[in-house]
């Protein structure tokens, strides 16, 4: 018998608008030591499936509505609130996407490690203090936390992402659970952190072996670790099988459509309207920063970008490539006077910006545009789709009264929105389609450059590629120049002219994109370029064994 069977399983959600199925009979099993990836886009059902194995769903409205789920032959659909604790706490454990908004910042590292072992459900296995202690050390120790003595009293503020990504495995393994759900853990992280979280939950799996569930929207990404792969799309199994077979001998069209998403080619051919003129020159730039708004003792000078000089021509498309807290941010902020710089120069097209002040800064505005990261953070929640893209038209005065509605329509269909949305507010869209929003809106005064911060990271492969296809139609259509920063080298690599890659807020490494792949000189920038996941399951296994 399977450590985990999960036969018929339906979760359905009971909203004003009607019965969504957001899970529809799904059946699949798990052995021990095993490691399923279930992989789908946004809203394929992933996640719904594992919370409903531990009742983590909000009900109302969700409702189990049939299947059941024997975890060592018992159910967990029928469990009591008694023995799904003891579930919770000893059996199975979740790692979740994102570690800060799963621990708890006003209580330490270590408090929240210990707290399921000395008030562990069942009294037989609560600990001691200094015995939960002890254990909490030598786990933060197993999953990379360098000095854990002193770590072990730290906040998670005081961690990278990286960082309390370990933290948040340390803590699902503090009980020794038989069964692992890892819910996107890799989504936000850098290349080479991925790599060694990825690696860090292999090796765990194997010393405690334990049954894993790794759920992605990235078939990429789980090449190297699964056995096997459930592939979902809107509540139902689309394709199940193991790894080999999945990546080698899909049948479903869907799977495909996933396997063809991932980034992984040069870019198709360079603009055509490339000119060898520069449009941006960057002298000796430098922005720093006191740490916590003031010097310390030991100085407290934080130098997000140091020095740097660049240059992007008119047309071309610079992608901008290193870990977080590189300074690429920093950067693209700094050459839009969006962030105060230290020292150095900014040229647009032959004039300094550098010095200006925001009065002065306007008519430069509406010439240079931003692409932030996160859509549903930087568009106002209180504006529909047309006051969003209405707003820049109007202050910059490209618009008025009589073809600011014909304007809003041409945007739409520029980034690829239906008319009959654009009364809508973003909290009505998804991701991708609030992205689209935002770029709709970076080129709405039809400006020269464009800085676009890690604009795909958060998106599923599918959307990702139809949103780094919009985004080189456009560049292509109104000759934009943009600089692309992202953490993700196969993004850059499929839409860029040329590369730079940053590290602790220096340039070090810069070329075409296609030779400084083929032929990366910093060590840096060959361990970047390791790091990256491989859609192949035979040479991502090789490449994995190889860290």
């Amino acid at each position: 018998m399977a450590l985990l069977e999960v036969e018929g399983l339906k979760v359905y959600f009971h909203t004003r608008n009607g019965v969504v199925k957001a899970v529809d009979n799904v059946s699949f099993s798990v052995d021990s030591g095993e490691t399923l990836a279930i992989v789908g886009e946004s809203g394929s059902g992933k996640s719904v499936t594992c919370y409903s194995l531990l009742d983590l769903l909000p009900q109302p409205p969700a409702k189990i509505e049939g299947g059941s789920a024997l975890f060592d032959g018992e159910d967990l659909l029928q469990c009591d609130r008694s023995s799904m604790r003891h579930y919770r706490a000893n059996e199975i454990a979740v790692i979740f996407q994102d570690p800060m908004t799963s621990l708890n910042p006003f209580i330490s590292i270590g408090e929240q490690l210990i707290e399921p072992l000395i008030y562990n459900p069942d009294s037989d296995r609560r600990k001691s203090r200094e015995d939960a202690r002890a254990r909490a050390i030598k786990l933060l120790d197993e999953v990379g936390i360098i000095d854990p003595q002193s770590r072990f009293d730290s906040y998670p503020h005081e961690f990278s992402g990286g960082m309390r990504q370990r933290v948040m495995i340390a803590m699902a393994l503090i009980n020794e659970p038989r069964l692992l759900i890892c819910d996107e853990p890799t989504t936000a992280l850098d290349v080479t952190i991925q790599a060694q979280i990825l690696e860090l939950i292999k090796k765990l799996q194997q010393s405690h072996d334990i049954a894993v569930i790794f759920i992605s929207h990235d078939l990429g990404v789980v090449a190297g670790i699964a056995d096997k792969i459930l592939v979902m799309c809107e509540g139902t199994i689309r394709e199940t099988g193991d790894t080999d077979t999945i990546f080698y001998n899909s049948k479903n069209d869907y799977t495909k459509k996933l396997l063809a998403a991932i980034p992984e080619g040069a870019k198709i051919s360079p603009n055509s309207k490339k000119q060898d003129r520069p449009l941006v020159e960057v002298t000796d730039l430098k922005t720093y920063f006191r740490h916590g708004g003031k010097a310390t003792q030991h100085g407290g000078i934080i130098k997000a970008v140091d020095g740097v000089s660049l240059e992007i021509q008119r047309g071309e498309i610079l992608g901008l490539v290193g870990e977080s807290g590189s300074g690429k941010s920093t950067l693209g902020r700094s050459i839009l006077q969006l962030a105060p710089t230290t020292a150095g120069l900014v040229n647009f097209d032959g004039q300094p910006l550098t010095g200006l002040n925001a009065k002065q800064m306007v008519p430069w505005r509406r010439k240079m545009q931003m692409i932030f990261q996160d859509p549903y953070a930087s568009l106002n929640p209180r504006m529909t789709v047309y006051q969003t893209l209405a707003e820049p038209l109007l202050y910059h005065g490209l618009a008025n009264s009589k073809t600011i509605e014909q304007q809003i329509r041409q945007l739409m269909d520029d980034v690829g929105l239906a008319h009959g949305q654009m009364r809508k507010y973003p909290h009505e869209f998804s991701g991708g389609q609030r992205q689209r929003i935002a770029i709709g809106r970076a080129i709405a005064t039809k400006p020269e450059l464009i800085i676009a911060d890690e604009p795909v990271s958060a998106l599923d492969v599918t959307i990702q590629a139809q949103i780094l296809d919009l985004i080189l139609n456009l560049v292509e259509r109104h000759n934009l120049t943009m600089l692309f920063i992202s953490h993700d080298l196969s993004v850059v690599r499929c839409i860029s002219d040329r590369v730079m890659v940053m590290n602790k807020g220096v340039i070090i490494e810069q070329g075409n994109t296609e030779a400084l792949w083929k032929n990366p000189q910093q060590a840096y920038t060959q361990q970047l370029l390791k790091a990256i996941p491989i859609a192949d399951p035979k040479l991502e296994r090789s490449r994995l064994s190889g860290l």
